[in-house]
């Protein structure tokens, strides 16, 4: 297991660990970031109807176990057991948290990321039904934004972010956003 201070140290300094293939944990710090800004945040007009359809109930830290878990069901991940048993550490000491999605009394899809001060850092997303893990990002950024956070780090660009407003920045910059962000004190 990485020690929690290690961790939140990393995020405070704007790295993040992720296990190789061969179970290796090895640290990173992009450049450029991707981050999410709050106040640009884009919904597409498929998500709004779906949203308005209220077919999802949002709930935080109801699962978050299962939520990493499955996050970590995929051909190519970078989550193995070190990083599970990690970050659900993490997740009992307050710094850990899952937004999730669920439709008819099941885990449809959701994200799981650390908070720290005014910073949230995005891990990773699944879904088992459409759209449920975008709903959760959804939701995400409606609770941070009514938390008065600061800063949605999203670690790398992907198709799938720039479609919400994602951005990259350099890292002088991101590193200015993340100083700020992780010395605000707000409540997750």
């Amino acid at each position: 297991m990485i020690d929690p201070a290690l961790l939140l140290q990393g995020y405070r300094l704007g790295v993040f660990p992720m296990a190789m293939a061969d179970d290796r944990i090895e640290w990173f710090s992009p450049n450029p970031r991707a981050i999410l800004p709050l106040d640009k945040f884009h919904v597409p007009h498929g998500l709004r109807r779906v949203a308005q359809k209220k077919n999802f109930e949002i709930q935080i830290d109801r699962r978050f176990s299962e939520v990493i878990r499955a996050c970590a069901k995929r051909r190519d991940t970078w989550i193995n057991s070190e990083i599970i048993e990690s970050y659900e550490r993490l997740h009992e000491l307050g710094h850990a948290h899952s937004v999730e999605a669920w439709s008819d009394g099941k885990l449809a899809g959701g994200l799981y990321g650390v908070a720290l001060g005014g910073a949230f850092f995005g891990e990773s997303m699944f879904h088992r039904k459409t759209d449920a893990s975008k709903i959760a990002l959804l939701a995400l950024v409606e609770h941070l934004r009514s938390r008065k956070f600061a800063l949605l780090d999203t670690q790398w660009l992907t198709p799938h972010l720039v479609q919400f407003g994602a951005i990259e920045v350099p890292r002088p910059q991101y590193l200015k956003l993340l100083h700020r962000a992780v010395d605000l004190e707000r409540k997750w």
